[in-house]
């Protein structure tokens, strides 16, 4: 998705702290409008690189585009974003207008321009009518909220977030999910979102970059990222997935014969390169059915194995199974009557999935 007026382009973007390399080679661009998150485990870089965004660190090699322009070399005060932290920085011995207003009267508006602003930022949050009230009178969602409008009341360019729903319980988070998208669909600007929760990304993104040690993983929509993930790492990280070694019999139009488990499958490769004789795949743990007996569709990969592991999660049940020397995740909602439920430990079941369902890695 490269375009000249792309809100953020980043582009070869490297930074160490002593002989620690943060960030290597990172490239990525941020379209207008678009909602894209950062996905990582902690240490990945993906903090560093909203800190490089914003103007908060320095990059020793690479370039950082706004709206374009190369501000690479300017202070963040200069740079047409603003940054939501997880820890809100609310000042607390100024009131819920004075915080919004705060930036505002730093650039000298006149007063009712810094009003109308004010007031509209505070609709966009649903906070209309706290006006008056203090940082500690205030939940965390609606502290949340009033750092959103903060920022959002200077007009940026982008609004970047750094974990911003981290500090809040799971039901609260939930719920400002829901919040964080519908401001990015009504302020109509580019959001780009630090996370290390798998879910929040899938539930949020127009796009997730994945980062694992500082290196650009995979980029793509949800949707991509998710069914159809280039590596183990994204393939494991971002959801659960059985990862399973195979050895390549044969490649042909676009298609390869992998012995896998004992069984010869045919598997698409969908562009991706496979050499040498070994491959890795991965199976999402959703699309594998239990079955107490194999099924006479030849279609299926089929194995038989043992069920170590009964997880009973209310929504859903993870069984793990034993094929050979692996141990594979089977999940399955809980619905009335779902033959699953008989499923007990130490009892021989066949793992039954589509080839469809099998994703090629790449090497």
């Amino acid at each position: 998705m490269a375009t000249a007026i792309s809100a953020i382009r980043v582009e070869g973007v490297t930074k160490r702290y002593g002989a620690v390399t943060a960030l290597e080679a990172v490239s990525l661009e941020v379209e207008r409008g678009e909602f894209l998150t950062l996905l990582g485990p902690s240490g990945s870089g993906k903090t560093t690189l909203l800190r490089v965004i914003a103007g908060l660190e320095r990059p020793d090699e690479g370039r950082v585009y706004l709206g374009g322009a190369d501000v690479t070399d300017l202070p963040p005060y200069r740079r047409r974003v603003h940054t939501v932290f997880q820890q809100y920085v609310l000042f607390p011995h100024l009131n819920v207008y004075k915080n919004i207003a705060f930036g505002l009267e730093q650039k000298r508006l006149p007063r009712r321009e810094i009003e109308r602003r004010v007031a509209a930022a505070l609709e966009l949050v649903r906070l209309s009518g706290y006006e008056r009230r203090w940082p500690h009178e205030l939940s965390g969602g609606e502290q949340q909220r009033v750092a959103l409008a903060r920022a959002l009341v200077l007009e940026p360019e982008a609004l970047l977030l750094d974990e911003p729903l981290a500090a809040l319980d799971l039901q609260l988070r939930k719920e400002m999910q829901r919040e964080l998208k519908r401001l990015q669909r009504e302020v109509g600007i580019s959001f780009l979102m630090v996370t290390h929760d798998q879910e929040e990304a899938l539930a949020l993104s127009d796009r997730i970059a994945v980062i694992a040690e500082g290196r650009l993983q995979q980029i793509g929509t949800p949707r991509e990222v998710y069914e159809n993930p280039e590596t183990a790492f994204v393939a494991t990280f971002l959801g659960a997935a059985n990862v399973f070694e195979a050895e390549v019999m044969a490649r042909e139009n676009g298609d390869a014969l992998l012995a896998l488990c004992g069984r010869t499958v045919r598997v698409s490769l969908n562009g991706r390169r496979l050499e040498g004789s070994r491959a890795q795949v991965a199976v999402r743990p959703e699309k594998i059915a239990l079955r107490a007996r194999p099924l006479r569709k030849t279609d299926l990969v089929q194995l038989e194995g043992v069920i170590e592991e009964r997880l009973y999660l209310g929504d859903a049940t993870h069984w793990r199974v034993r094929v050979g020397d692996q141990s594979v995740l089977v999940t399955a909602p809980n619905r009335p009557g779902s033959r699953a439920e008989a499923f007990r430990d130490g009892q021989r079941v066949f793992l039954c999935w589509a080839r469809e369902s099998i994703v090629v890695l790449s090497q």
